[in-house]
């Protein structure tokens, strides 16, 4: 028989206030709590702490304080590069996997946890779980929510406020609520970086 704690990663029903979660996640969260109050100055103490809090996170990512996370990002797998602004919550009870470079704009809620529709079970704080996983090089403007379950593919651009309930395919641009493919990623896309403003990086160097 599966313990609480297993089943955190099985899908399963399970009861998230078990004492044997409580006491590993409390711990998890003195260190986001250290994180979140480390002065501007103290990058290298904010790296440190990702690396011990974060199940896997590479090279030069950068997560702007606050920071939130259900488990301080016990079971969440950073790429390299990746950048985050303010506000970002990973529900991280199960597993999250981001791919390198991919940015998150500021708000943006990566959510595991779902409760059961069935009243009788949400009363006695029934939970489960289902991993989410982002590509490489993706973008996920401001406000930009991912329910569980969700894999999105390398490239794609999640427009501000979007909500994703089903998987995004690659080298698209996805949008609204419930979000969905609005075009493919194209060749007006290396020509323009934003509505009518062409790409010159000569002029940004």
């Amino acid at each position: 028989m599966s313990t609480m704690k297993e089943k955190m990663h099985t899908g399963e029903l399970y009861l998230p206030n078990d004492d044997s979660i409580m006491t590993e996640q409390m711990q998890r969260l003195e260190l986001l709590y250290d994180f979140n109050t480390a002065r501007p100055s103290e990058s290298g103490k904010r790296q440190a702490l990702l690396k011990e809090m974060f199940a896997e996170i590479g090279e030069n990512c950068y997560i702007e304080p606050p920071l939130h996370a259900n488990q301080s990002g016990r079971f969440v797998h950073f790429g390299k590069g990746i950048y985050a602004n303010f506000n970002l919550t990973l529900v991280d009870d199960t597993h999250i996997y981001v791919g390198d470079y991919t940015m998150f704009g500021p708000n943006v809620t990566i959510a595991t946890a779902g409760h059961p529709i069935l009243p009788e079970l949400r009363q006695e704080a029934y939970q489960y779980n289902i991993p989410v996983r982002i590509g490489k090089n993706c973008w996920l403007g401001a406000g930009v929510i991912v329910l569980p379950g969700v894999t999105i593919g390398d490239n794609t651009v999640v427009g501000a406020g979007s909500i994703v309930t089903k998987d995004l395919p690659s080298n698209v641009v996805a949008v609204g609520n419930p979000c969905w493919v609005l075009r493919e990623i194209n060749e007006h896309d290396r020509e323009y970086y934003y509505k009518d403003r062409k790409i010159d990086l000569n002029t940004s160097k």
